[in-house]
Order: structure tokens, then sequence, then C-alpha cells
């Protein structure tokens, strides 16, 4: 009877243990699926995150009720020129050459009236009432077929200026391909939300030209050695796109 007990309460203790096992090894499966679909869950969220980064790289921020945070763009009223925005007649069939100085150091710069009137009119009327000295270039972003210098910020922190916005988009790639010394025009998401940012782009980059493309401007005419000097600095906290790890100023814009 003894042994019978025993035998018995060994066969339970067995059963026990293997129940046992099967739930860890349950709870096992159930664990390495879980982190599976989380892994899975990162990997669509990061992808979701690098195309919208990707469609909005060179957005201009503006905010409607704040210059030192960056919200969600604020727009003019649709297919309207802020009052403050030059004619485009103004700068229709002509050409501006001058000197773009970053840091001190000269950048030869041509922009085209003809291809992109209102966007040159735009320029020309900055660079005459010295809009850019002073201002800063914020952004640099630098990866496979993408390298810009991006600058004009009212305030310095990639904010634009509400009350000054204007369109169209003009003389956009319709392969999404800017040559390396193109300068482009900064908006945010629509094509009346133009503002007063640039970018330079320092190697040939491709853009995605689904919501309208950027209007090219003009171009490096010389000295484009002055952004790429300044990528080679790198980005600051070793990421692609953020801050220029070293400060860049805008000493001076003149057209003529």
């Amino acid at each position: 009877m003894v042994t019978s007990n025993k035998s018995s309460r060994e066969a339970k203790a067995r059963v026990a243990r293997m129940e046992a096992n099967q739930a860890l090894h349950t709870q096992q499966l159930r664990r390495r699926k879980r982190d599976n679909l989380l892994a899975l869950i990162a990997m669509v969220v990061a992808l979701a995150v690098a195309v919208v980064l990707a469609l909005t790289v060179f957005s201009a921020r503006d905010s409607a009720d704040s210059t030192s945070s960056a919200s969600a763009p604020a727009t003019a009223a649709a297919q309207t020129n802020s009052p403050e925005v030059p004619l485009a007649e103004t700068a229709a069939g002509k050409t501006f050459t001058g000197t773009l100085s970053l840091n001190g150091k000269p950048l030869g710069v041509s922009l085209d009236g003809t291809a992109a009137p209102q966007a040159a009119a735009v320029f020309k009327s900055l660079a005459d009432s010295n809009f850019m000295t002073g201002k800063t270039c914020h952004r640099l972003a630098d990866s496979t077929d993408f390298g810009v210098l991006q600058c004009g910020s009212l305030t310095g922190d990639g904010q634009g200026d509400p009350k000054y916005q204007w369109g169209p988009v003009e003389n956009t790639p319709a392969d999404g391909k800017y040559p390396a010394g193109t300068i482009a025009v900064a908006r945010a998401n629509t094509t009346y939300s133009n503002g007063t940012q640039f970018f330079i782009a320092f190697k040939d980059t491709v853009l995605p030209q689904d919501t309208g493309g950027y209007t090219i401007v003009g171009k490096v005419t010389s000295g484009l050695d002055v952004v790429t000097d300044i990528a080679k600095a790198g980005i600051a906290d070793g990421a692609t796109d953020g801050a220029p790890s070293t400060k860049v100023t805008i000493d001076s814009f003149q057209l003529k």
C-alpha cells in the first residue's frame, strides 16, 4: 500500500512537472510571438517615420501662434500670397547674380527670373532688405542621394514666418533630381507655403515630387566647397539630419 501510494505520488509529480514544463513552453512561445510582434511594429513605425521625414525633409516649419516652437505649419490663404511678397513681374526674364557669404566665406550665386520669376523676386527683395544678414543655416542633411544645407529661418530654429508666405511652386524637376549646386526654396505642406528659407544641394540629391516638389530658384556658381566643408564637419549628435556641428551664419546675401 505504501509502494502504491509512493508510485501514485511519483506519477502525480511527473504529471505536475510535465504540466509545468508545458506551461513554461507555452509561456515562452507566447513571449517570443509577442517580442516578434513588437519588433515588427517597431520596424513599421520606423519605416513610416522615415517616409514622413523624406516627404517633409525640406519643410519650412511655420507656426500660426509661435515662432519658437515646432508646431503644425500654418499656411496663407489658398492660392494667395502675403501682401508683402513682391510681384513675380519684378523679376520675370531677369538673371540676378551675386554673393552669399557663410561664416566669412563667399559663394557665387545666380538666380533665374525666367524659370522661377516669383521665387527670384522674393529672394532679390530679401537680399535688398538685408533680411538674410545674421540668419543661420539651421539644418544639414547628409545621406545617400541626399545632401543639403537649409538656411534662412526667421528665428534660426527652423520656424518660418506665417505672415510671409507665397507661391506657386516653380521650376521643379520632373525626375525629382536636384543636382549639386542647386539653390531651391524650402516650404511646408502646400504649394503656397514658401517663405524665406532655402536649401543648397551640396551633392546630387533626389527628393519626392508627389507633393509638388521644390522651386529651383538658382544655383551656386562658385564656392560650393564652402558648403561641402560644412558637411564634412558633420551633424550634431552624429545624426544624418539635424543642426550642423559647426554653427553656420549668413554674413551677407547680395544680388544685382
